[in-house]
């Protein structure tokens, strides 16, 4: 008995301890400034009009759930709303840390994966014109109706673009 209450009792500690790990970022670590750019993609940006564009929107979802090309599901790992349904892969509702990245960047990181982590490079399975659409899609969890500003390097208010909405169903 007395064995079967300190078995119960360490798997309490365990379970609390385990919960405690749960900041509810998905586990991503503190939001630090991700690295800088590479020069080879650094001057590459969204083109201007399709920040406003409903059409390149849908496209981006498209892309996004895996309905335009059968190789690249984002959604399998990052979720249909942006929520990750694997473990390690980036939330994209988080404003916060989503906000930190330029359109360049976003379009680095699909396009050559990120080293250490299970996010490997679509270039080879991706156009650069489907890159651009999934940043667009994947911007809208976080940032709905934000472009990116290289003038002012930051996020500012797009108008005319609606939030995207990942229902498929």
């Amino acid at each position: 008995m007395e064995i079967r209450r300190a078995f119960l009792r360490a798997a309490l500690v365990m379970s609390v301890g385990m919960l405690g790990g749960c900041d509810g970022d998905g586990g991503e670590g503190p939001i630090v400034p991700p690295p800088p750019t590479p020069a080879e993609y650094a001057d590459k940006h969204m083109p201007a009009e399709w920040w406003s564009d409903p059409s390149k929107m849908e496209e981006g979802r498209k892309v996004y759930l895996g309905e335009a090309n059968p190789d690249v599901n984002c959604a399998s790992c990052h979720g249909k709303d942006g929520r990750p349904v694997k473990a390690g892969a980036r939330d994209f509702r988080n404003a916060e840390r989503m906000k930190l990245s330029s359109d360049s960047a976003w379009f680095w990181r699909i396009a050559e994966g990120v080293p250490n982590t299970k996010m490997k490079g679509w270039k080879s399975k991706l156009s650069e014109e489907d890159i651009w659409r999934l940043v667009l899609f994947e911007r809208s969890f976080a940032l709905p109706g934000k472009a990116w500003s290289e003038e002012k390097k930051q996020w500012v208010e797009a108008s005319g673009l609606a939030p995207a909405s990942a229902d498929t169903e």
